[in-house]
């Protein structure tokens, strides 16, 4: 399988637009959270060295790498997106003439649902880390990129909602219906959360250009 990872932006995007299956949307959304993420590196960036935020500087030396960490986890998880759907599509080859066939392929398909909806689970959780990071980007980070914190948290709000909706889209399809529900409360608890909190970032900056 191909690095997605390494992939230029133009070369990715191509290949988003092509019939391969993947990247799709899970990939899409891990690139759309970690670009937000590093929007909020920007800020920290052009807030570290400044006279006027001398007293913010440790905390975004800080906010600094935990942005970078989580920059890299969401564009690792664009791989990983690719990985997981690797067995679910081979699961769906498989014969089905007998029912020792019937049998395996159920096995193999439920096993790779399951890994498939964990996959988009942990973007959300990424995105929804990264907007609490945004929130205090916004709030104490160099007023001239206070923009680039909203920019930053409406694409990860994006990436969070398009990540659920690849949970979903697998979750509905698993048999263990106990293991569906916990994944399914996990990941609306976090949208219920964190899609409220990226739009209060949005409009406050939004407002704040009003005046």
């Amino acid at each position: 399988m191909m690095d997605l990872n390494v992939k230029s932006v133009k070369d990715f995007v191509f290949e988003l637009s092509s019939k391969s299956p993947t990247p799709g949307g899970g990939g899409a959304s891990a690139l759309a959270g970690a670009l937000g993420i590093a929007l909020g590196g920007m800020v920290a960036n052009l807030t570290i060295g400044k006279p006027k935020y001398a007293d913010k500087e440790d905390e975004m030396n800080a906010l600094k790498v935990a942005a970078y960490r989580l920059q890299k986890e969401l564009i690792d998880l664009i791989g990983k997106d690719a990985d997981a759907f690797g067995p679910l599509a081979g699961a769906y080859r498989m014969p089905k003439g007998t029912e020792a066939e019937r049998t395996s392929r159920a096995r193999i398909m439920e096993a790779s649902m399951k890994e498939a909806s964990l996959v988009p689970l942990e973007m959300m959780k990424k995105c929804a880390e990264s907007i609490t990071l945004l929130e205090i980007f916004a709030e104490k980070g160099n007023i001239l990129a206070v923009s680039d914190a909203a920019c930053g948290a409406v694409l990860c709000k994006a990436a969070m909602q398009s990540a659920w909706l690849n949970v979903t889209a697998n979750t509905v399809s698993i048999k263990d219906k106990d293991f569906a529900e916990r994944v399914n409360a996990e990941g609306r608890r976090i949208l219920d959360e964190y899609t409220p909190r990226a739009d209060a970032l949005y409009e406050k900056v939004e407002i704040g250009f009003k005046r």
